[in-house]
């Protein structure tokens, strides 16, 4: 990867790295110019504390929601395969 001067965010899609936009105006101006407006709506309202967390997902390419809706899809219907819980909420307590 070559290094550039405007900063930018790295994303894993089908297990590649990939380099996002990481700065308002240029997350803007990867969008397509219809969803400029909305874009900037929701920036313009967001809290400073969660502005980087809307910024990655105005960033994000169309191929990770894909993704994503096709996980939680997959998820929903009760295919839990390849999903690790983070707690382990799913064992039986120990009966003494």
């Amino acid at each position: 990867m070559e290094d550039s001067a405007t900063p930018t965010w790295t994303v894993y899609i089908d297990g590649q790295p990939v380099r996002i936009p990481a700065t308002i105006e240029t997350v803007r101006a990867a969008l397509v110019p219809e969803r400029r407006a909305e874009f900037d709506a929701e920036i313009a309202r967001t809290p400073g504390l969660q502005l980087a967390q809307v910024l990655a997902m105005w960033a994000l390419p169309p191929a990770v929601w894909d993704q994503i809706e096709a996980d939680f899809a997959r998820l929903e219907a009760g295919d839990h395969s390849g999903f690790h819980p983070q707690e382990d909420r799913f064992t039986a307590p120990d009966v003494a």
